[in-house]
């Protein structure tokens, strides 16, 4: 008999990090919560760090997932950007994994290709997608949109055999 698995999405941001739960039992989906980590550009880099390593742990904490997806960071020109969201990034990656989670990492085309359809698809239409495999969510922020977007698509491929070659299940 199959039980629901109760997975973490992570939108990794400096400023926002968005983080949302779903349980996934075979084709079905609910949602359980979703919410961000914020943090002030006015405080230094250690410090905004910290409260991301603090916010997320706390989620894993209360809602106990099971398995983890993170969004891969996309090139970005801006290479003081880039590393900034880098760091917020291995941050996102570390909770879950001190937790013993295995974390699997989506590109952000694959993750609009997974809930949209098409992976070149406007933050509306993710929100609007989400809202429909997800009527009980309720995202207040897009950042806690998109890491819905994460668990679902982690959900919908959680099962393929490269994933589970990858996380070494073989």
């Amino acid at each position: 008999m199959n039980r629901p698995i109760r997975i973490l999405g992570i939108d990794p941001g400096l400023r926002r990090t968005g983080w949302g739960i779903v349980d996934s039992e075979g084709n079905a989906l609910s949602f359980i919560a979703c919410g961000s980590v914020e943090t002030s550009d006015k405080e230094e880099i250690a410090r905004r760090l910290n409260a991301i390593h603090t916010g997320l742990r706390a989620v894993v904490a209360r809602y106990l997932p099971e398995e983890a997806a993170v969004e891969e960071t996309f090139v970005n020109a801006d290479a003081r950007g880039a590393l900034k969201l880098g760091q917020a990034r291995g941050i996102a990656l570390l909770v879950p994994a001190q937790s013993g989670l295995v974390v699997a990492e989506y590109a952000p085309n694959l993750v609009k290709k997974s809930v949209v359809g098409a992976g070149r698809a406007e933050k509306a239409q993710v929100r609007v997608m989400v809202s429909v495999l997800l009527p009980k969510a309720d995202p207040q922020s897009e950042d806690a949109c998109d890491a819905l977007a994460i668990a679902i698509t982690h959900a919908h491929h959680r099962s393929s055999p490269l994933l589970r070659i990858a996380a070494g299940g073989g």
